[in-house]
């Protein structure tokens, strides 16, 4: 830029001189002194990109290459302020296709990661061999890293639970969709251990569970609405009992209310048609047969 300034300095005095006998000869020589200026800034800014570009480039096979084949730790790396901000750059591209994929898996090597990069960082801020620039490049580097951990382990939980729930489902049987949902459970308390007042983690959680009360309360109406329909009242009662145990063992809502006092008048009628001696007792033929065991 130096040399384009004194460049374009010699052409306007030159071309001042050579234009005196023209009307404002100081118009056409100031032009053509700031189209060299413009080039020569033109050819500048191309030149710093181009550099910038080779060293992001360098920086980041020099990363990938020490990540790969093991050779460099975090603390290693957090001591060096190229290599920091290389892994660091590295660390943002995953996250942010981690966020582009919508995999859960993703979401938790990241979080994985992260929990690598802060490790390294508080080992390298205890030493003494790091300059006070490369100490505030590291904690600016350490506060961007934590909100990081916190989306990708939150994002986990949450995608987990919510596919486990859907997988929960589609079963058919109860016990499968009992244990697929405290699969689920288990995402969402590994995730509150670590941030015990999120309140997103605590709405997920209360949700698989009404979930599983839902699945439980569900089945047991469904056999004691068989068993009156055959009428087994009393194995109907017994039914409507467990479902009605499983309702109010948790703290129900007004829709959890509503059920209970629904499933405590059909255990009143039972009781009256039970009273009433209206009953169907099995067959005891049929008793036998199923009794009997082939040979």
């Amino acid at each position: 830029m130096t040399a384009a300034a004194a460049t374009a300095a010699a052409l306007f005095f030159v071309l001042w001189w050579m234009l005196q006998g023209e009307e404002s000869p100081w118009v056409p020589a100031g032009l053509a002194a700031s189209v060299v200026m413009l080039v020569a800034a033109f050819a500048r800014l191309l030149v710093a990109r181009k550099v910038s570009r080779q060293h992001r480039v360098r920086d980041h096979v020099d990363w990938q290459s020490q990540s790969d084949s093991g050779h460099r730790s975090y603390d290693d790396v957090m001591r060096s302020r190229s290599l920091h901000a290389a892994s660091l750059r590295a660390l943002q591209r995953q996250s942010v296709e981690a966020d582009a994929k919508e995999s859960p898996d993703g979401h938790r090597r990241v979080y994985e990661l992260c929990s690598e990069y802060l490790a390294g960082a508080e080992n390298a801020l205890q030493t003494q061999t790091i300059q006070l620039d490369g100490r505030v490049a590291l904690r600016a580097g350490v506060e961007r890293v934590r909100d990081l951990q916190k989306h990708h382990l939150l994002t986990w939980a949450r995608d987990s639970a919510r596919a486990l729930t859907h997988e929960a489902q589609q079963r058919s049987r109860l016990f499968e969709k009992v244990e697929t949902a405290n699969r689920a459970l288990e995402c969402i308390d590994s995730a509150l251990k670590v941030y015990p007042n999120e309140e997103q983690l605590d709405v997920s959680a209360r949700a698989v569970r009404e979930f599983i009360v839902s699945s439980r309360v569900a089945h047991w109406v469904e056999l004691a609405e068989r068993a009156a329909f055959k009428g087994y009242y009393q194995r109907a009662i017994d039914c409507y009992r467990d479902a009605l145990y499983y309702l109010t063992r948790e703290r129900p809502d007004l829709a959890g209310e509503a059920a209970a006092e629904r499933i405590t008048r059909e255990i009143d009628l039972l009781r009256v048609r039970l009273d009433s001696g209206n009953v169907m007792q099995p067959n005891p033929d049929n008793q036998n047969k199923k009794g009997r065991r082939r040979p």
